[in-house]
């Protein structure tokens, strides 16, 4: 049995935990893979490329390994195609995942501050978050480019909660990747992993997560608001 979390925030991340973006990243890379005379990918194989943020998207996309990296011109050029194609795309597909828009009306009816953490740039989070109305229930908003370092470094996690006003210790993060759970951990916060993501093509089985539940909805249903 699973008990409930007490806590005095929740941060929720984007990819793969609130939407499902893949849609549009998918169309976004295989326009940059056309214009440098590349072959398509699948979206089974660009989904296993989706968590560390747009460099590190570039690199994998163009050399279709997980930790090569594509020569300096190659990758300057693939990165400008992808920004130029994703700004096109981001948000024309993607979909809210089901529950999602019940859990964060369930969060704030208990009066539980949220912010949305994510490795996506700050322009592109927001494009999104607007296109698929998310906007409104976050409280803060940290994107991939607004700390030095990204998920799974500890950083945006603090810098949320550092918005939010609240120690991370108190802080609840869900996720839907090894990313999130490394991040919450190392931040010093509790870590509900959903079900509903990409996890870089891994199993979540093998997580440090305080629980690992089917949607958002699920991990919502944990949470109480902890008293001061």
């Amino acid at each position: 049995m699973i008990l409930r979390f007490g806590t005095r925030a929740v941060l929720i991340d984007l990819d793969g935990t609130l939407v499902d973006s893949l849609p549009d990243i998918a169309s976004a890379a295989n326009s940059m893979r056309k214009e440098l005379g590349l072959s398509p990918l699948t979206v089974k194989q660009i989904a296993s490329y989706v968590g560390k943020g747009v460099d590190v998207l570039v690199h994998r996309v163009l050399t279709e390994t997980m930790d090569d990296q594509a020569p300096l011109d190659v990758f300057e050029r693939g990165r400008q195609a992808f920004i130029r194609c994703y700004s096109k795309t981001n948000g024309n597909e993607s979909h809210v995942y089901p529950g999602v828009l019940e859990a964060l009306e369930y969060l704030r009816d208990k009066a539980i501050p949220l912010a949305c953490v994510t490795n996506k740039p700050r322009s592109f989070t927001l494009q999104l978050l607007e296109r698929t109305n998310l906007t409104a229930p976050f409280s803060a908003i940290v994107s991939g480019d607004d700390t030095q370092q990204k998920k799974p470094h500890a950083a945006p996690m603090l810098h949320a909660c550092q918005l939010l006003g609240v120690a991370a210790s108190d802080a609840t993060v869900i996720g839907d990747s090894e990313n999130d759970a490394l991040a919450a951990r190392a931040a010093g916060c509790r870590v509900i992993i959903v079900e509903t993501g990409y996890n870089e093509g891994k199993s979540l089985a093998d997580l440090d997560a305080d629980a690992i539940v089917p949607t958002l909805l699920h991990a919502a249903h944990l949470i109480e608001l902890r008293p001061l």
